[in-house]
């Protein structure tokens, strides 16, 4: 009798344990939603996850706020969610040139890849070859020959030591065979001044960041780094289309929770984001921030992380690149 009563009791144990996941994911979500974004408001990372942020609370009825994290090259935001409970209530938006770059250019991360699970991809978003009007340059190949000419006496400025726009640029270097000399600052603003200045004549960036310019006329723009011209540039072409195929550069931002949250919670999620990337209010004003909404699943988002850490980490590597 004593036995039976055990098996019981770890039989109802058990079921329970097995239930709890599916309860918790039905009655997900219950309480308002934390997104924390890694980088300051304003940029490509920030504006991708206020994209989903307010859909989401209408296709919820639960709040979904932004708590903006930045500083130590994203470290401070991921180290956050990655020690946050398990429950789907705290996620963090991702910047691929964190997510992929961090473990090539870190020796030692208070957070691993490992520690955060994908729940979608958000948004993509391409670069854009940019230069100030001193360059004598009128397109991509005659700004490539410029460069040859004058090896380390060209200057391309970056987000800072390890950003995408460092390690793209070197990329750019190292495909094209060219060397200009780095100047890296504390994020786009910055930068982009000095670039508009003349102090600095080239940054490789994603578009939001200089489209104005570029439209306005105070900065060049070569060609963007992606397979289609981008709809605020259309005039500008693709790298193929410059004289440069298979040079591509793209940033990407997902969502990813605590590793060990239930999957039934990032299904639900997931579908959330699909959802709210298909309304067509969501596409418009995708398209007037410069940034493409892009959906990958869980498992295709893993697939993708897998891919760029190993591209990205070899590029890092042959270029001796340090991050600050």
């Amino acid at each position: 009798m004593f036995n039976r009563r055990l098996v019981c009791t770890a039989i109802l144990a058990f079921s329970a344990s097995l239930a709890a996941p599916v309860a918790l994911a039905q009655s997900f979500p219950d309480k308002t939603i934390t997104v924390v974004v890694p980088n300051p408001p304003g940029g490509v990372v920030d504006s991708s996850a206020r994209l989903v942020a307010d859909p989401l609370t209408k296709l919820f009825g639960q709040a979904v706020i932004i708590d903006n994290r930045a500083g130590a090259s994203g470290n401070i935001a991921y180290q956050m969610v990655a020690r946050a409970p398990k429950d789907g209530y705290t996620l963090l938006a991702s910047y691929s040139a964190y997510h992929v770059g961090n473990p090539a250019l870190f020796p030692k991360l208070p957070w691993e890849q490992k520690d955060l699970v994908p729940v979608a991809l958000i948004a993509a978003a391409t670069n854009v070859i940019t230069a100030h009007p001193s360059v004598p340059a009128k397109n991509l190949k005659e700004f490539i020959a410029y460069v040859k000419q004058n090896p380390g006496k060209v200057n391309y400025a970056s987000q800072g030591n390890g950003s995408l726009s460092h390690v793209g640029t070197e990329l750019f270097d190292q495909t094209t065979q060219t060397e200009m000399t780095h100047v890296p600052y504390k994020g786009s603003g910055p930068a982009i001044q000095d670039v508009l200045s003349g102090q600095v004549q080239v940054f490789i960036t994603t578009p939001p960041s200089v489209m104005g310019h570029v439209q306005a006329g105070k900065l060049k723009a070569f060609a963007v780094t992606s397979k289609v011209r981008h709809p605020m540039l259309p005039d500008v072409p693709t790298t193929a289309e410059a004289g440069l195929p298979g040079f591509e550069l793209e940033a990407w931002v997902g969502l990813f929770a605590p590793a060990g949250t239930p999957p039934e919670v990032i299904a639900k999620l997931s579908e959330g984001v699909k959802k709210a990337l298909e309304l067509p209010e969501t596409k418009k004003r995708a398209e007037t921030l410069g940034i493409e909404p892009r959906y990958l699943g869980p498992d295709a988002l893993a697939a993708l992380v897998k891919k760029d850490t190993e591209y990205w980490g070899k590029v890092i590597k042959a270029r001796s690149i340090k991050a600050d």
